[in-house]
């Protein structure tokens, strides 16, 4: 049996950091309408868990979903995928 998790993990962008250890993450998806059968672009967006406070505004971050943290925080923080540009 192994022993990865079979939890739903998810790749998205930091919106927001200002929270303390919660970020905000926007998730872009592609859904086929159910008539038409043409493709839309969806955004879902997802409030996490960051323990380390160490995603930023625009970070490319993984997120997996674990077990409610409180009202709205379902996701937490896997790892930062890439660091936005700063200027």
């Amino acid at each position: 049996m192994s022993t990865e998790s079979k939890r739903e993990q998810v790749e998205g962008v930091v919106l927001s950091a200002r929270g303390d250890k919660t970020i905000t993450v926007s998730v872009p998806m592609m859904v086929q309408h159910p008539k038409y059968r043409k493709y839309l672009r969806k955004v879902r967006v997802f409030r996490a868990h960051d323990e380390a406070n160490e995603a930023k505004e625009g970070d490319r971050v993984l997120l997996r979903q674990c077990r409610p943290i409180s009202k709205s925080k379902h996701w937490q923080l896997l790892s930062v995928i890439e660091r936005a540009q700063t200027v």
